[in-house]
């Protein structure tokens, strides 16, 4: 059983040495509770509890914290995706809730499992999801002074479970500053992909990331007998033939962890009972 999850990237505003002490506590402690949890859940229930106490951090942009967009408002996108059950669901661009990512499991459920804007709202009432409002004072403050922050922030987890099940779930407030209806890689099998050899999450610029197709290729590679780190390093190479600008987090089925970033210093950290590794 292990876990390892992401934070998205450090901005030119939060190169400070306190934030840099309190994402790595932060990040820390989520993965110490995240692979607690996994010892009596499955990878599915896990990283979906993971993202739930990153989106809770408004250290980090998803859920509470989020970016605020062009017109004032903000929007948030999630996904999961099984490897065993081979299903992916999602929401985009939804607005009022706590938990984008608690949306995406109730989708599971449907035919019809991604779901944006007003109709991934209007579902999370028809659900009881109570109404929230994710803006705090910090992004209220950086979208008057019309500073991008954290931009490229975006949450994540993959995880092992004890039956050797892998899953894998995103989570993200956008960049910020964003044309209204922007669409985010992270509700997408670019951003966010699992199957029964390997799960990634991403972090990064949506649209570097969808050009490069980045978590679907290097789970691809994995299926096809790559191993994960030359699954990175090969996708990662073509990334950089498009100076994109991305970070992964993955796990294989064999329990290897890896993570690879374009641009320095991705905020990560993974834990497998023994070893805890968080970003420098």
């Amino acid at each position: 059983m292990k876990i390892i999850l992401h934070g998205g990237f450090f901005s030119e505003s939060d190169q400070t040495h306190e934030v840099k002490i309190a994402k790595q506590n932060s990040l820390e402690q989520i993965a110490r509770n995240g692979f607690e949890y996994l010892q009596n859940h499955s990878a599915e229930d896990t990283v979906v509890f993971t993202v739930k106490l990153l989106e809770d951090d408004p250290l980090f942009n998803a859920g509470t914290g989020s970016q605020i967009q062009s017109d004032g408002r903000i929007r948030m996108t999630a996904a999961l995706m099984n490897g065993e059950t081979q299903k992916f669901s999602g929401v985009i661009n939804v607005e009022n809730v706590r938990h984008p990512i608690v949306l995406a499991q109730l989708l599971k459920k449907e035919e019809d499992r991604v779901l944006g804007d007003g109709g991934a709202k209007e579902y999370a009432t028809q659900n009881k999801i109570e109404e929230y409002n994710p803006e705090t004072p910090q992004r209220r403050q950086e979208f008057e002074e019309k500073r991008k922050g954290n931009g490229s922030g975006t949450v994540g987890c993959v995880a092992l479970d004890g039956s050797g099940n892998i899953a894998a779930a995103t989570s993200t407030g956008g960049k910020g500053f964003e044309l209204k209806g922007r669409i985010s890689d992270s509700a997408t099998v670019a951003g966010n992909y699992a199957n029964e050899f390997c799960g990634i999450s991403c972090t990064g610029v949506g649209e570097d990331i969808v050009s490069n197709a980045t978590a679907a290729k290097i789970v691809t590679r994995v299926t096809d007998g790559m191993s994960i780190e030359q699954a990175f390093n090969k996708t990662f190479e073509e990334l950089t033939k498009i100076d994109g600008f991305a970070g992964a987090v993955g796990i294989d089925r064999s329990g290897k962890l890896f993570h690879q970033e374009s641009h320095p210093t991705m905020v990560f950290a993974s834990f497998d009972g023994a070893e805890l590794q968080v970003f420098q």
